[in-house]
């Protein structure tokens, strides 16, 4: 297994960051609103800290970056990519749906990913070269190759980012065999499953898309922005089954890859 002592420590703590949650929880929270307009915690704020010192113990000399505002340089060409609670309006509503998501990446590449989901039992994890795992399971894309057989994911309508884009995802929602909507990691981590086809996201960041990316490729699926790139720093995402893609990239106006 590649990168397989960075797994290893990647899925040991996303565990003990889920459990931390866990506990803070069930002691009461209240949420903040950022600049941004999403939530934080102090189970947001708590699990970052956990994880960035992990980190600097167990990988000095590497980066780091963290959706909490961790940002560090380090001396390798490495860098770790935090989300400590992805879904925060999933963890403050009680949901069981959010997750800790932690990658390294290199060379704008993720080495190793993990998706914890605490309440669920479930970790998923891939590494570059390795395929994609939940928990001991291998995971593999659908072979659906038609959209009116698929299970379409779209997250984030709601937003003002995704106003250009609904007219599009509307006419493929309604053309979809079934559309389905857990949250952003669930869904893309039920599309490297073969649960669903189609996973769409109007605005995200690095630290939701580092691990996100890599269980999907590494799944069989195929990943990409709305300008056509595999990059993470785009600001949208979709992930889907290889026999639809050029489907989906025609119904996003995306030029053939």
């Amino acid at each position: 297994m590649n990168y397989q002592r960075e797994l290893e420590f990647a899925r040991r703590v996303a565990v003990a960051a889920g459990d931390n949650a866990k506990h803070i929880r069930a002691s009461g929270i209240t949420a903040e609103t950022k600049p941004d307009a999403s939530p934080v915690t102090i189970a947001d704020k708590e699990n970052e800290r956990l994880i960035r010192e992990a980190i600097e113990r167990e990988f000095p000399d590497d980066g780091i970056l963290g959706e909490e505002g961790s940002s560090k340089a380090g001396s390798s060409s490495r860098r770790w990519i935090i989300d400590p609670i992805d879904g925060t309006r999933d963890f403050v509503r009680g949901n069981r749906f959010w997750c800790v998501l932690i990658a390294i990446e290199e060379a704008d590449e993720s080495l190793a990913g993990v998706a914890h989901f605490p309440m669920l039992d479930e970790t998923y994890w891939a590494a570059r070269g390795s395929g994609s795992y939940l928990n001991q399971e291998r995971l593999y894309v659908s072979a659906i190759d038609s959209i009116d057989a698929c299970v379409f994911s779209p997250d984030g309508l709601h937003l003002i980012q995704a106003r250009p884009y609904l007219p599009r995802v509307t006419e493929l929602m309604q053309r979809s065999w079934a559309v389905r909507s857990y949250g952003g990691a669930l869904d893309a981590c039920l599309l490297a499953a073969g649960k669903a086809e189609i996973w769409f996201e109007p605005k995200v960041e690095v630290w939701d898309l580092a691990a996100l990316k890599l269980i999907i490729e590494e799944a069989g699926g195929a990943f990409f922005a709305l300008d056509g790139s595999r990059r993470i720093d785009r600001g949208t995402a979709i992930g889907c089954a290889p026999g639809i893609a050029t489907y989906v990239r025609e119904a996003f106006g995306i030029p053939p890859a």
